[in-house]
């Protein structure tokens, strides 16, 4: 019987360990995908560190890319995804009953439930993203049009939706991109650069975006993507950064400042940067990274808004696939992200990855 690799974690800082399962008969309900790419996120790593808890032994990874091999005929029919097709997985299963989503707030349903949750041992074995193969409920998946690269879709394909997910947010909340000037992103991982992408794809003219350890490469891909400028803390102090954004816009600062550095020192340093009435977007402090002391009456003085977005749905996945069809100029700079690894050098991945050596790691086929 033919059987693919899966890495299992069996603990918080604790190295992979790489498995063999069989292939087994598609459930019905289910496709079976073969792995095309397969991203690490930063929600990977905090697992790994143990500051994001789940059940082990886990398959963890949530941002598979893969082709169809198996599908029941009725699944087929009723969602419109055949073999051979290449999709996305969405990871998040939302209950549909309570109160969130019925009022339309699925990404935040409180019985949120995830594709890669069961166990490696029990069948199908393949439920993660860091796998030769997996196994997912065919509603879940998220088609792609031919002329996309799997691996280029994969650099965001995790952070994308979670930075499309947050700006909608603000735009419910009364943000209007059309008003304005200048923008700000805290951090330059996956979550940032394209959020970069994105705002300035919504026609904002000045995007600063702040990273540590800026170099030309760097620097030119934050360019390409959208960047008018990059700010580096490791090479001037934060408080002159927070002074220099200050003095933008008349004087004001910033109208939007987008956090995706996941420290939370970021946060204080990113309503300092606000103006009166600014909007602060918040989906990067997806841990729990420790507390951070804030000044809140500058919330009440400067009267904030402060939006926190800590999943996604569906609706923002076809939203990103919409998105890459129609900026084809940012193909060649996504694709130069990804840093990619093999399923048995999970453990290499995750080192380089844990360290900051990549902007981007995907796992890819052999």
């Amino acid at each position: 019987m033919k059987t693919g690799k899966v890495a299992v974690m069996s603990g918080p800082n604790r190295p992979f360990e790489v498995r063999e399962y069989p292939l087994l008969p598609v459930p019905e309900g289910m496709a079976r995908m073969k792995l095309l790419a397969s991203g690490v996120c930063g929600t990977d790593l905090h697992i790994m560190r143990g500051k994001l808890a789940v059940g082990f032994p886990a398959c963890i990874g949530h941002e598979f890319i893969g082709k169809v091999e198996d599908i029941h005929e009725a699944d087929s029919a009723k969602y419109g995804i055949n073999v051979g097709d290449n999709v996305i997985v969405d990871i998040a299963v939302p209950c549909g009953e309570c109160i969130l989503c019925k009022e339309g707030n699925d990404a935040n349903c409180v019985n949120m439930g995830v594709t890669n949750g069961g166990r490696p041992e029990v069948a199908p074995h393949f439920y993660g993203g860091f796998s030769d193969y997996n196994y997912t409920s065919v509603k879940n998946l998220v088609k792609l049009p031919e002329e996309l690269d799997p691996l280029m879709v994969g650099v965001f394909a995790c952070p994308g939706p979670t930075a499309i997910h947050a700006v909608r947010l603000g735009i419910k909340a009364g943000l209007d991109p059309a008003g304005v000037n200048v923008a700000v992103v805290q951090g330059a991982g996956p979550v940032g650069c394209f959020a970069t992408a994105y705002l300035a794809a919504l026609g904002i003219k000045e995007i600063l975006v702040i990273c540590g350890g800026a170099n030309d490469r760097r620097s030119l891909l934050a360019k390409q993507l959208g960047a008018t400028e990059l700010l580096d803390f490791t090479a001037q102090s934060m408080d002159d950064i927070v002074k220099y954004v200050q003095s933008k816009n008349g004087g004001l600062g910033a109208d939007l400042v987008f956090e995706a550095s996941g420290n939370p020192k970021a946060v204080p340093q990113g309503m300092d940067m606000l103006r009166n009435r600014g909007m602060y977007l918040v989906p990067g402090q997806y841990s729990q990274s420790g507390g951070i002391e804030i000044q809140p009456q500058m919330i009440t003085f400067k009267a904030l808004s402060i939006i926190g977005s800590s999943q996604y749905s569906m609706v923002d996945v076809h939203e990103y696939v919409k998105f890459l069809s129609e900026h084809t100029e940012l193909h060649n700079p996504i694709k130069g992200l990804a840093s990619c690894y093999k399923v048995e050098d999970i453990n290499k991945a995750f080192e380089d990855a844990g360290a900051g050596k990549n902007i981007k790691t995907v796992i890819v086929p052999e």
